[in-house]
């Protein structure tokens, strides 16, 4: 009867320890778990929190820049469509590199492609001063607005340098 007396008492006194430590780890299993893999679900956690503010982020920035678009110049009967702006952008680029040719001839390339440079701000409602600097600052300008277009979504390829002519 002693001895079963003292086992009951053990048996007690063993709950009354371990009941306390086993709902503190069903209650934070959680962190448990993370302390233990380093916290790799939470690290994961943040890069998904990261990634969708990111998109979001790019998404904002699509909308401002349609805010920005003003619609009814694209409306208007005498604008040409901004196809064919990019389009005489692309040809005008490629012939910018100059090679041979007279300087009249190149110096009437680049007014012809700032001009349609600027019908292409205009439609897609990006800021440029190309009418009002020069020398330096207008290629530099030049530089900013094509890297501003590009970002309204308006692409340019690199311009290529002209190849000679081979004699056949």
């Amino acid at each position: 009867m002693e001895v079963l007396r003292l086992l009951l008492l053990a048996v007690a006194l063993a709950a009354v320890v371990l009941v306390p430590v086993l709902i503190t780890l069903v209650i934070c299993t959680d962190e448990i778990v993370d302390r233990m893999t380093g916290g790799y679900g939470e690290r994961r956690q943040r890069r998904r929190e990261r990634r969708l503010i990111a998109r979001l982020n790019e998404a904002a920035d699509a909308v401002a820049v349609a805010e920005q678009i003003d619609l009814d110049a694209l409306d208007r009967v005498d604008r040409r469509p901004l196809e064919q702006i990019a389009a005489d952008l692309r040809f005008l680029r490629r012939g910018r590199a100059g090679g041979t040719r007279p300087a009249v001839w190149h110096n009437g390339v680049l007014d012809a492609y700032d001009d349609r440079l600027r019908l292409a701000c205009r439609a897609l409602g990006v800021s440029e001063h190309l009418a009002e600097v020069t020398g330096l600052d207008r290629q530099i300008e030049r530089v900013r607005v094509e890297a501003e277009l590009d970002a309204a979504g308006l692409r340019l390829p690199a311009a290529r340098p002209e190849q000679p002519e081979r004699n056949r």
